[in-house]
């Protein structure tokens, strides 16, 4: 929001500097953002009048110069390339050392040519107030020399820009920070009253309201016999300074009051409207083109204001092209009215449409304004451009804006840190245009005034009369909590200064610092650690992608696709990171590197909701050492990456099965899912399925796993100890064991891991034959048994007594044989 401080005094009466003003709005949470103050930077520009202009002796396109710079300076010459320089001309002079803003140069005194030239004679582009010109300014005959051009512009009014967050709609108003600044004590808010017109004739254009859910009240007046044109000095002037461009003066005007009182308005070209009347309606898909010359198409979620031929603005963001005011402009009809915040900010995201309408309607705006901004505006319109002015037409009505707020005076120390008196309190509020509706020793019942959109509304406890004050205040407060209540004390607190509150730090909740990272985190960050040390790639992709992509990997239900996609080819959520895994597996072979392996920790998306996901796709081959050669990744691959980041969470390694049900985007014969018991899924591995390779370039195999992070119960904390490390050597015994070609080597490893619980360290698979040596049907397991004595050396019998219970083990447990035996 920006304002000269000009214009900030035709509302409040006060003698603070700009210093002053912008440290007050500092204290009160309107921060200003900065200053700009053409005054300042222009100051050592003065007026001046060429006494004498010749031909330069050595340059064709060059003067030499006899300026008079007025009081304290002697008569200076100064070289000049400008076409217009003559003698008798009024101009802007430079002396030796002036910054010129335009250029980014500093004038020093020197020779141009063989010439003495002693400063610069300036056009408007060099002092940066961005109008071209052929040559140097040209000032009025008889301007007076040695004057400061800041004053003679009329430039040393500041500008002040300060910063409005969302909730303080009221501040987008010169007279709204008038407001606040004379309830901080830094002057005094001037009065200010809209005149009325009193109409002379019917209006022409009628409203109708189709539409009252966005837009409850609308007003309007046609104003006929106007001369449109430039909008006087004073008001291109105050627009020129906060970066608007003066159009004419009919638009002018609107823009004035946008920010003058916060009341967007609009003018319509009312001998350019079709049928008499104007409606306010819902958008059926019809096209028009804005002021800003793009063509919108609106739907029936916008809010439009129509005639008979068809739409003409989009209500409360910007008006049409067809029925604008142009220099032609005789007849206007002023449109003012209140629209919902929602929709309108709705509306102009979905269309991309920004404008200082949209900034303040959507912001909220002072719902009791409307009748006394038409009639300022109506008056400024005839004061500027003539005309007279008819009844005024309306269609809705004024909403029922009126609320109350409580406060408990014992809160603004209770809550805000500072104690307050209670007359303080309430002066603070009444000087803000809050009105006292009751007060006792302990509370007050305000009215909140109509531009303050921000304060909660509480519940007006008329429906239970037969309560005493203090439980229908406590009513008020289950009812409304104490919304309403925190946003009086911020503003009482705001008015005496946020800085002047007492910083208290945070209690300590422990002598022990809490974690810094919840147990999801800490197991996101090991999986992640544990893939990449196995030679993985991290990648991070959109939690979203194509859904003929996702449909490969699951279910694609309508309730994950996304209404607003920010690409078309990213418009549902993944089931599972596998999904941007495999299109940068595609990408890489596509680019000649296949052989790689990728992973990702991310959030995978269903209709039971979002879970976390650690997924890895390895392709191609693994990498070649010497004296081996480089060998296809298969699903045993998956396997070991998804063991090692379970056994790195903790999980119980030894505990967990395999069973031959993975989902359909794996190979059925060469995959798994691991559970931990019958029920608990902790993850999926194999290699993918063919069908979901065909067609993208991909002819070597590819492997992968999923592990549901969320499903994978966490540890026992317990107190670490040191290993107990036995001093004894380990046995090993291989064991070659004949099985059903039907029966799981884990079946096996299982059965020969619990024979004996106190020695058996460790069972490893080592081999598996299937071939002539073995009967048909069957295949040859070889499973490596490690012993750790722990106490003493195992003796042979101990040792045998061991292998023994193993075999009785895996023969109970799967029928096997030791092979060579039977």
């Amino acid at each position: 929001m920006k304002f000269t401080l000009s214009w900030l005094r035709d509302h409040l009466d006060t003698h603070a500097t700009v210093d002053e003003i912008c440290a007050k709005l500092n204290t009160i949470g309107l921060e200003v953002e900065g200053v700009d103050d053409p005054g300042a930077r222009l100051a050592a520009f003065r007026t001046a009048r060429i006494v004498e202009a010749v031909q330069h002796p050595n340059a064709d396109r060059l003067r030499v110069c006899r300026v008079d710079a007025g009081p304290g300076f002697e008569e200076v010459q100064v070289v000049c390339g400008a076409p217009n320089a003559r003698t008798g001309l009024s101009v802007i002079f430079a002396p030796p050392g002036t910054w010129i803003p335009g250029s980014d140069i500093t004038i020093k005194a020197g020779s141009i040519r063989g010439e003495a030239s002693g400063g610069m004679l300036c056009s408007l582009r060099e002092l940066g107030l961005g109008e071209e010109h052929d040559g140097i300014a040209e000032l009025p005959e008889g301007t007076e020399t040695g004057l400061s051009y800041a004053d003679f512009a009329g430039l040393n009014d500041p500008v002040i820009e300060i910063a409005v967050t969302p909730n303080r709609g009221d501040a987008l108003a010169v007279r709204g920070i008038a407001r606040d600044l004379a309830a901080a004590g830094l002057g005094h808010l001037r009065p200010w009253l809209a005149e009325t017109v009193e109409g002379t004739f019917d209006s022409p254009v009628t409203w109708a309201n189709d539409f009252p859910e966005a837009c409850p009240w609308v007003l309007g007046r046609t104003v006929r016999g106007v001369r449109n044109g430039p909008s006087p000095d004073w008001l291109q002037k105050r627009l020129r300074a906060i970066g608007l461009r003066p159009i004419s003066a009919l638009v002018d005007i609107t823009n004035f009051f946008a920010f003058d009182l916060g009341r967007p308005l609009h003018v319509f070209d009312a001998d350019r409207l079709t049928g008499g009347r104007l409606t306010i309606c819902r958008g059926a898909g019809e096209s028009f083109r804005a002021l800003d010359g793009r063509d919108v198409v609106v739907s029936p979620e916008d809010c439009v204001i129509a005639d008979a031929a068809g739409v003409q603005s989009l209500a409360g963001i910007m008006g049409g092209e067809a029925t604008g005011a142009t220099d032609e402009t005789t007849s206007v009809f002023v449109e003012c009215a209140l629209f919902d915040p929602v929709r309108i900010a709705l509306s102009g995201r979905r269309l991309g449409l920004h404008s200082d309408a949209r900034h303040r309607f959507e912001r909220g705006v002072d719902q009791a304004l409307p009748v006394a901004a038409l009639e300022a505006a109506t008056r400024m319109i005839i004061e500027l451009c003539g005309g007279e002015a008819s009844e005024v037409v309306s269609a809705g009505d004024a909403p029922a804006w009126q609320r109350e707020a409580h406060l408990r005076f014992a809160r603004v120390a209770g809550l805000g840190g500072l104690d307050v008196p209670a007359d303080e309190a309430v002066a603070s509020l009444e000087a803000l245009g809050f009105e006292v509706r009751e007060r006792d020793e302990a509370r007050v019942v305000v009215d909140v005034p109509s531009w303050r959109n921000d304060i909660a509304m509480k519940m007006v406890l008329d429906q239970a009369p037969d309560l005493s004050a203090e439980r229908a205040f406590a009513a008020a407060e289950g009812a409304a909590a104490v919304d309403s209540e925190c946003d009086l004390i911020e503003e009482i607190l705001r008015l005496r200064g946020l800085d002047s509150i007492a910083p208290v730090s945070l209690p300590a909740l422990s002598a022990v610092p809490l974690p810094a990272l919840t147990p999801r985190q800490t197991r996101t960050a090991t999986a992640r650690r544990v893939l990449a040390a196995r030679g993985l790639l991290e990648t991070v992709a959109y939690s979203f992608a194509a859904q003929e992509a996702c449909a490969r990997f699951g279910a694609v239900p309508e309730s994950l696709r996304l209404l607003n996609p920010i690409a078309a080819d990213l418009d549902q959520m993944r089931p599972t990171p596998l999904v941007n895994l495999l299109a940068a597996v595609e990408r890489n072979t596509a680019r000649g590197y296949p052989d790689l392996g990728l992973f990702e920790v991310g959030p995978g998306f269903s209709e039971s909701g979002q879970s976390q996901i650690a997924a890895a796709l390895r392709s191609g081959h693994a990498p070649r050492f010497p004296g081996r050669t480089a060998e296809p990744v298969d699903l045993w691959d998956a396997k070991a990456d998804a063991l090692a980041v379970l056994a790195a969470l903790g999980a119980p390694v030894e505990g967990v099965s395999v069973t031959a049900d993975a989902p359909g985007h794996y190979h059925p014969g060469r995959s798994g899912v691991l559970r931990q018991g019958p029920k608990i899924v902790l993850g999926v591995f194999g290699q993918l399925h063919p069908a979901l390779l065909a067609g993208r370039g991909l002819d070597r195999p590819v492997v992968g796993f999923e592990l549901f992070l969320d499903a994978i119960a966490e540890p026992k904390r317990r107190r670490r100890v040191a290993p107990e490390l036995s001093a004894f050597q380990p046995v090993h015994r291989d064991f070659a064991f004949v099985v059903g070609r039907d029966v799981a080597a884990e079946t096996v490893l299982r059965a020969a891991r619990g024979a004996e619980r106190t020695l058996i360290a460790g069972v490893r698979l080592f081999d598996v034959y299937e071939g002539d040596k073995v009967p048909e049907g069957s295949k040859s397991l070889g499973v490596e048994v490690t012993l750790q004595p722990v106490k003493a050396s195992l003796t042979d019998a101990e040792i045998e007594a061991v292998c023994g219970a193993v075999v009785a083990a895996v023969q109970k447990a799967c029928g096997a044989t030791l092979r060579g035996e039977g």
